[in-house]
């Protein structure tokens, strides 16, 4: 049986604006896809790049992190941080063979709820250019490979 491809999208949201953006686009009733998994964090320069690379380790198809504008940032200079930790993580994900693209930041403020619809959009239409993260089904088949035969049939 053929599965349909549902890509998963990992959005980092710092809460002080683009967190406020996804919330008015669903107060605003924006249309965007339904496979777009949320993290709210306290401000992008909080996100590390384990944490960029895990989302794609456990099965991220695209992941994205989104912000307060550059020189609006809450917390001063956190998304400098961010973006100098998403460009690296560009380069690592490269070198491991998988395309830079699947990772992008994005700057949303709490005003802009129709960017942030179109930002969702973007990195799944991202999603199913690239096609499935190859990660996700070598880690799966490791899981699978390690399970005892009750769980596997289960």
């Amino acid at each position: 049986m053929v599965q349909e491809y549902s890509p998963k999208i990992i959005g980092f949201l710092c809460r002080w604006c683009s967190y406020a953006g996804a919330d008015l686009a669903g107060a605003m009733r924006l249309q965007y896809p339904p496979n777009l998994r949320i993290i709210q964090v306290p401000c992008t320069g909080r996100i590390d790049i384990l944490h960029l690379l895990q989302a794609f380790e456990v099965g991220a198809d695209t992941v994205f992190i989104s912000g307060c504008h550059e020189g609006d940032c809450h917390y001063m200079t956190g998304n400098y941080h961010a973006r100098k930790r998403v460009e690296r993580a560009k380069e690592i994900l490269k070198e491991v063979g998988l395309e830079p693209e699947r990772l992008e930041m994005f700057h949303v403020s709490a005003s802009e709820g129709p960017k942030f619809a179109a930002v969702a959009r973007e990195m799944t239409e991202r999603a199913y250019r690239l096609g499935p993260n190859p990660v996700k089904q070598k880690v799966r088949s490791a899981w699978l490979a390690n399970q005892p035969a009750a769980h596997v049939a289960a």
